[in-house]
């Protein structure tokens, strides 16, 4: 199983589309390596440099509605071609949370008040996050302070994160 987990990336603001999680002039790409350096390079956010703040981020926590747009698995496949294996949000597009389980990635639903408090504390800090799949809790650590938050996450979205995707899921039992 792959780990969920690392440094947060704090994207701060809602309806991040596929086209800004991987433009389309990359959907001709069909290995998920190929599309590593391309990932995030359309996302406008006030603040954000990609060159300073992807490098080396493995969790992305933001807002509602990520990952709306068109129905592509580019977008989860450049995530995870750059170590990205959790993201954290309000609400995501259901084909994209889809996606991510199908991917064997990890997508995380949080109440809004949830994510404001989240983004409130932990945002201009470096933080932690790492998600625990057998307890449903996220844990979220910036210097002393650490922070477990439960999660709800389906028996079925669980068997295929946990199988590693949809792929390895139906090799197992089919």
């Amino acid at each position: 199983m792959k780990d969920f987990g690392g440094r947060v990336l704090f994207l701060n603001r809602a309806d991040i589309n596929t086209d800004e999680i991987i433009p389309a002039k990359y959907l001709t790409e069909i290995e998920r390596h190929v599309l590593k350096p391309y990932l995030l390079e359309d996302l406008k956010i006030d603040g954000f440099d990609l060159r300073r703040d992807l490098p080396g981020r493995q969790v992305i926590v933001s807002r509602t509605n990520f990952g709306c747009g068109s129905s592509r698995e580019h977008a989860p496949w450049a995530l995870e071609a750059n170590g990205i294996r959790l993201v954290i949000a309000e609400s995501f597009a259901r084909i994209f949370r889809q996606n991510m389980f199908n991917c064997g990635l990890l997508a995380v639903e949080l109440p809004p008040e949830t994510i404001d408090r989240v983004f409130k504390i932990y945002s201009h800090r470096e933080t932690q996050a790492a998600a625990d799949l057998g307890r449903s809790v996220i844990t979220l650590q910036s210097g002393t302070q650490v922070e477990d938050i439960p999660f709800a996450l389906a028996d079925f979205d669980r068997a295929l994160v946990q199988a590693g995707g949809w792929l390895d899921y139906a090799d197992e039992r089919y």
